[in-house]
């Protein structure tokens, strides 16, 4: 998938500097190539959640942020998380004291 397809499919109006940092975010993610397309897919289904897929602003790495309005969406959301994890081989780190994530990349 195209970097500007790939910014558009997640809400961003590509433009010079998200390329970039969406560059760097690849570069930055281990096995990108082998799970780009689940992060999309997990981008989808976190949707009805109100989770969603994003670049991190602080560093080069996809965040997972879930802003469910209920504890039962919330719950639903991080189980949809870890079975991104788990059945796609991806290293995530749960930032404390927030409903957020980042993809840190495939590991075998």
């Amino acid at each position: 998938m195209q970097r500007d397809a790939m910014l558009t499919q997640l809400g961003y109006a590509p433009n010079a500097a998200l390329l970039t940092q969406l560059e760097k975010i690849e570069n930055n993610t281990a096995g990108y190539e082998k799970i780009q397309k689940h992060i999309m897919d997990l981008h989808d289904h976190l949707k009805v959640n109100n989770g969603y897929v994003a670049l991190s602003n602080s560093n080069d790495y996809f965040k997972i942020k879930i802003d469910a309005p209920t504890p039962e969406l919330a719950a639903e959301a991080h189980e949809k998380v870890q079975h991104f994890s788990e059945k796609f081989k991806v290293n995530l780190k749960k930032l404390e004291q927030k409903e957020t994530y980042y993809i840190l990349g495939f590991h075998h």
